[in-house]
């Protein structure tokens, strides 16, 4: 179909000088009914939930670490943060680029999903941990132990430095997805 100009009318001939047709009126509604819709989409996700969770890159642990949250009734309840070594991957020097984009990803979650504590779960055999701090301070359970506890106490006092108002849990996952607590 092609454009209506009127020869010798000011009033209208720039109006109807571009051409319409059906399929450019499909493509206006359609960009104007996207447009009206999007607000809902973009913020969808803003809300009241109640944690973030940092946890690793390691193909071994999410079926576990979901396991472990739906355990403790967190289903659809928290945000998440993964990165190689957990919290190692935030509070290691061998890392230090890394940690910004952490901090960054926690201040948007608590500002979207106005969350009210972070959960740190690092885990046993951790390659990030061995790359981190050597592999002599992994090479016994407890020495792992104490190598992870000592990360995430210090995770646990730079968020309550940088983010007083949130709770912090830390943990460590064993293979068999079982997570010790610390305080």
């Amino acid at each position: 179909m092609t454009a209506l100009v009127h020869s010798g009318c000011a009033c209208c001939g720039d109006l109807l000088a571009k051409q319409y047709d059906r399929r450019r009126f499909l493509h206006v509604t359609a960009a104007a009914g996207m447009a009206m819709a999007l607000p809902s989409f973009a913020f969808a996700a803003e809300g009241d939930y109640e944690a973030m969770l940092l946890n690793c890159i390691d193909p071994r642990f999410p079926e576990p670490t979901i396991n472990y949250m739906h355990g403790r009734n967190m289903a659809g309840k928290y945000s998440q943060f993964t990165i190689a070594g957990a919290a190692i991957g935030v509070v290691a020097p061998a890392f230090k680029g890394w940690s910004q984009a952490f901090w960054e990803n926690l201040a948007a979650s608590i500002q979207l999903h106005r969350i009210s504590k972070v959960i740190a779960i690092n885990h046993r055999d951790c390659g990030a941990a061995q790359i981190a701090y050597g592999a002599a301070k992994v090479a016994t359970p407890e020495l792992e132990t104490a190598t992870h506890k000592a990360a995430l106490m210090t995770f646990r006092k730079q968020v309550a430095k940088r983010q007083p108002k949130l709770q912090v849990e830390t943990g460590l996952m064993a293979l068999d997805g079982k997570v010790e607590m610390f305080s």
